[in-house]
Parts: C-alpha cells; sequence; structure tokens
C-alpha cells in the first residue's frame, strides 16, 4: 500500500469526509488516489488561503477538525494566514503540506520552503514525515492534539517520496500517548470550592464568557448555571451564541465596540467570572483599569492563559463543561444588581439615527435577523460591519457566528462561509462582508459555483475601509488617507461572470424584498447594498482606554 493510501485511510479513521485544497507537483500522488477513492469529498478551491479559512469555517461550525491541503513552497506559504487566524482563535485544524523528496530537503530544491519551520509560531504542533511507517501514528497524534485540550492548528509536512513509497500493511493507532501532553480536564475541588465561595457571597457578579465556552460544548451548562444563580452574562466576539441573545440575563459584548450596560457592568462588578475568555487587549482596555472592584475567577482549559494578563484570584485549569456542572452554587436573584444592568440597558440603548433615505447598515442585519430568527450560520469579514454584526444580529446557539478574533484577518468570512455550508449543507449560510475585506478571496466565488455551495454574501457598500475610514476621522483629524477601495466596481457584474446570482440594493423599500428572494434562491448570490460612507460603530473605547471611557457620537 502506497503512502498516500495510508493517509487517505487514516484520515477515513479519523471520520474526515471533506478536504479544502489545491492540487500541485509533489503532491499529485496523493491527487492519482482520490481518483479511485471517492468517500472523501475534495474541495477544489481558487487559492490556498481560501483552503484554510474554508477548513476553519467548517471546524468552527461543525465542531470538528477541518483539514486543508497545498503543494510545497508558495502552496504551503499561502496557508499560513489562515493557519495564524485558526490558532489565534483555538480552531482544530490539519493542514496537510506537500514537500520536495526527503533527499532534496536543504538544497534549494525548486518549491521548497521549510514550512515547518515558517509556522512554528502559529500551531500546536508539526510533523515533517520522514517515514512512510510513521504515517498513521503521526495523523493520529495530529487529530489528537488539534481537538483536545485548547484547540488549534497542526501542520504535517509530507516529502513527495512518502507519498509513493509502499509498505505491505499497517495498523491505525487505537488510543494515544504523548509524553507531556495531558490535557487537564477536572477542575481541583479546592479552587472550585473557592469560587463556590466567592460566587454565593457576591453581590454585583457577572459572567464574561469567551469562545471556549463553545470549543467545550459548554453552552448547555452555562445556561443552566445562569438560570440558577440569576448573574447577568457578556461575551466575548467569539463567545457570542455561548447564550442566547434573546435571554434576560444576556446584556451583549464587551469591549472596543461592546454595549455600554454591558462594560458599566463590567466596571461595577465586585466578582468577574471569567469563562473560557483569554483577557484580549480589546475586551479589557486599560487592564489597569479593567474592573476595579471586582475580585476574579478565571476558568480556562489552558494553564498558560491564567494570569497571562490579569491577576486573577480563583483560578480553575480544566473544561468549562466539566466545570461549570460542578459550580454546585445555591439559588440566588442578585435583584438589586440585575435591576440595575437593566436600567443601563434602558438609558443607553444600542442607537442608529435611521431614515428613509439612507440603507443603514445596521438596519439591513435587523432585517436578516428578522427573516432568519437565529436559524442561519452567520460569518464575517474584519472591519465595521463585523462590529455592527455583532451588536445587532441575534445569535441564539452556538456555532451559528464565525469571526476571526485575534487575527482580525480580512477576507476570512467568505471563504469560511463555503466550509461551513460544506459542513451543514441544510443551513442558510450568510456572510457579511465589507466591500474592502470581500475582495481579498472573492475567486472563491467560483468554487461555490463550481459545487452548488449556496452561500449568501451581503456587501456592505461604502466605497471605502470603512473601519481605517473611521479611525482617520476620530483619531488623524479627519486626515484620510489610501481608504477609497472600490468607487467604480460592479460587484453585480462579478458575481454573475463567475456564474453566481447578483443583486443590488440601492433603496431602504427594497432591503427585505431582496434578501428574501436572495435568501430562497437555491445558488450562491451576492447582495451589493449601498450603505453611507460615513456611519460609525458605536460605542467605542479608543485603545489603551478604560472601558467606562466610552464614545457614543452622539455630541
Amino acid at each position: 500500500m502506497k503512502g498516500s493510501k495510508i493517509l487517505l485511510e487514516c484520515l477515513k479513521k479519523e471520520g474526515v469526509n471533506t478536504i479544502f485544497g489545491y492540487p500541485g507537483a509533489v503532491i499529485l500522488p496523493l491527487f492519482d488516489e482520490l481518483i479511485e477513492d471517492k468517500s472523501i469529498n475534495m474541495v477544489l478551491v481558487r487559492h490556498e488561503q481560501g483552503a484554510a479559512h474554508m477548513a476553519d469555517g467548517y471546524a468552527r461550525s461543525t465542531g470538528k477538525a477541518g483539514v486543508c491541503l497545498a503543494t510545497s513552497g508558495p502552496g504551503a506559504t499561502n496557508l499560513v494566514t489562515g493557519i495564524a487566524t485558526a490558532f489565534m482563535d483555538s480552531i482544530p485544524l490539519v493542514a496537510l503540506t506537500g514537500q520536495i523528496p526527503t533527499s532534496l530537503i536543504g538544497n534549494d530544491a525548486f518549491q521548497e520552503a521549510d514550512i515547518t519551520g515558517i509556522t512554528r509560531p502559529i500551531v500546536k504542533h508539526s510533523y515533517i514525515v520522514k517515514s512512510v511507517e510513521d504515517l498513521p501514528q503521526i495523523i493520529k497524534h495530529s487529530f489528537h492534539i488539534a481537538q483536545t485540550g485548547r484547540p488549534g492548528p497542526v501542520l504535517i509536512d509530507l516529502p513527495k517520496n512518502i507519498l509513493v513509497e509502499e509498505i505491505q500493511d499497517f495498523t491505525y493507532p487505537e488510543t494515544v500517548d504523548l509524553r507531556g501532553y495531558k490535557p487537564k480536564y477536572e477542575g481541583h475541588k479546592l479552587q472550585i470550592k473557592k469560587a463556590v465561595d466567592l460566587i454565593e457571597n457576591a453581590k454585583r457578579p457577572l459572567i464574561y464568557a469567551g469562545g471556549g465556552v463553545i470549543s467545550s460544548g459548554a453552552a448547555d451548562e452555562l445556561l443552566k448555571f445562569v438560570e440558577k444563580t440569576n448573574i447577568p452574562v457578556t461575551t466575548t466576539l467569539l463567545g457570542l451564541g455561548a447564550i442566547p441573545s434573546s435571554h434576560p440575563l444576556f446584556i451583549g459584548m464587551l469591549g472596543m465596540h461592546g454595549t455600554k450596560y454591558a462594560n458599566y457592568a463590567v466596571q461595577e462588578s465586585d466578582l468577574l467570572i471569567a469563562i473560557g475568555a483569554r483577557f484580549d487587549d480589546r475586551v479589557t482596555g486599560n487592564v489597569d483599569d479593567f474592573a476595579p472592584h471586582a475580585k476574579k475567577i478565571h476558568i480556562d482549559i489552558d494553564p498558560a492563559a491564567i494570569r497571562k494578563i490579569i491577576t486573577v484570584d480563583v483560578p480553575i485549569v480544566g473544561d468549562a463543561k466539566n466545570i461549570l456542572r460542578e459550580l454546585n452554587c445555591k439559588k440566588t436573584k442578585h435583584s438589586e444588581w440585575v435591576e440595575q444592568i437593566y436600567k443601563w440597558k434602558e438609558q443607553y440603548p444600542l442607537y442608529y439615527k435611521d431614515n428613509d433615505e439612507e440603507i443603514k447598515p445596521q438596519y439591513i442585519i435587523e432585517k436578516v435577523n428578522e427573516l432568519t430568527r437565529g436559524n442561519a450560520i452567520i460569518t464575517t469579514e474584519v472591519g465595521q460591519h463585523q462590529m455592527w454584526a455583532a451588536q445587532y444580529y441575534k445569535v441564539e446557539k452556538p456555532r451559528t457566528f464565525l469571526t476571526s478574533g485575534g487575527l482580525g484577518t480580512m477576507g476570512y468570512g467568505f471563504p469560511a462561509a463555503i466550509g461551513a455550508q460544506a459542513g451543514n449543507p441544510d443551513k442558510l449560510v450568510i456572510d457579511f462582508a465589507g466591500d474592502g475585506s470581500i475582495q481579498m478571496n472573492m475567486q472563491e466565488l467560483a468554487t461555490a459555483v463550481s459545487y452548488c455551495l449556496p452561500v449568501k454574501v451581503i456587501i456592505f457598500n461604502n466605497g471605502c475601509l470603512g473601519m481605517i475610514r473611521q479611525f482617520q476621522e476620530l483619531f488623524f483629524n479627519k486626515r484620510y488617507c489610501h481608504i477609497c477601495i472600490c468607487k467604480d466596481i460592479d460587484f453585480v457584474k462579478i458575481a454573475e461572470g463567475y456564474g453566481a446570482r447578483g443583486y443590488r440594493i440601492t433603496k431602504k423599500s427594497d432591503v427585505e424584498t431582496v434578501l428574501k428572494e436572495a435568501f430562497e434562491f437555491n445558488g450562491p448570490a451576492l447582495i451589493d447594498c449601498k450603505i453611507p460612507e460615513e456611519e460609525n460603530v458605536w460605542p467605542m473605547v479608543a485603545a489603551g482606554n478604560a472601558l467606562s471611557k466610552m464614545m457614543d457620537g452622539m455630541a
């Protein structure tokens, strides 16, 4: 049996049914094997970065490791941004890269690149296969590492000779025992007791939930804990969906573009319970002024994340799902505290100036929310539209809001939507995009059309790089520079040129009608929406400021 055949058999043992990739000379033996083996669906992308983001979107929406494939040299290096995106957001990914034959490595041969060296800072682990006999164990270890503990990407570099070498037979390992890699899933009993004591004695407790709640499948446990303790919940960008947005104790996202009432709640709380979150700078603002009155409990499966940025009073290392089950707190009310937060919600609601002349982006998102009722998978690119989506779209379920958080990768949303659609063929998948970011991976329209993947793209077209324009307006005295990105681009014609359906909305009265038609169309559709150039995202906390110092654009 050849190495290429062994590789496919191992992938099938791991439950892989879809690979996103692009061919090249050194991995042709694998593609040749795919001709005979129809049990794995190979999605041919138009750029390797698209392959990585598709695998990422597949992973985020299904909970299974995504798999991407690229050839050596530039094929492998084109995966780097997608791998880094997955690494920053703790997404399980297995990246397969071709490599020149082992006998040529180090000779600067054609399309040689030290991809294991290049990606070392942005993967959980990487392998270069040096013997075909090692391949089954490496595959087993890679999927185990990617999907356990704090999830993340693993890279496997496959020299060409490994794919063509033969062995008589192979056995796929049943178990994994990696020395030095033993993720801790159960929390320390004493630390859990300390946490329970703090929770039961707090007057103004607040839950701060991150993407780790979704990664661990702990949404149900979080909901039960919230309803038992009556503690309000704020989430990070990646934590959206950890609790239904319609829940009365959910107070929206916190941080730089979080709701005013969430940020006020953080700053006035006397106990902050961080679950599967990492206190990143977009959440904390000035760390010295972050939650200044609160004791802090930090629950995370990654011990390196605890006390990395914020000093905490009770650290608990373990899986969020297991630890939430162990937090057997008394049923409490916190009536005065909840009432205070409701007052802030009434006093400082999310707000935008609506009118009949312009199509406001917030209005579009509200209409999408009405039409989907939380039953769609939403992806976003990065920029203003991403923050509007986080603020105004009601995320009711985990794994239905996919966005690049830590790396902030423009061009992520559309290929991620394709990956999510491949993993969830019966779901409506919608990408909220900016007119700048959509152009970074727009070539994947060909992929969506080729595989009849009916993703919908809504472009918030303000003719510029909106978030950069907003920053230049607020912090650079309106000295606008290099932000005009698409004044004369006809996105509808581009969509139609690829074989997708194209729509353009220029009147507010057409928004609902066009959205309905596009959503009902059984194929890829792109909707170009003309929005005001100078619409800003509010509220906003300037980088490095305390969360209490929010700008609201009302002046």
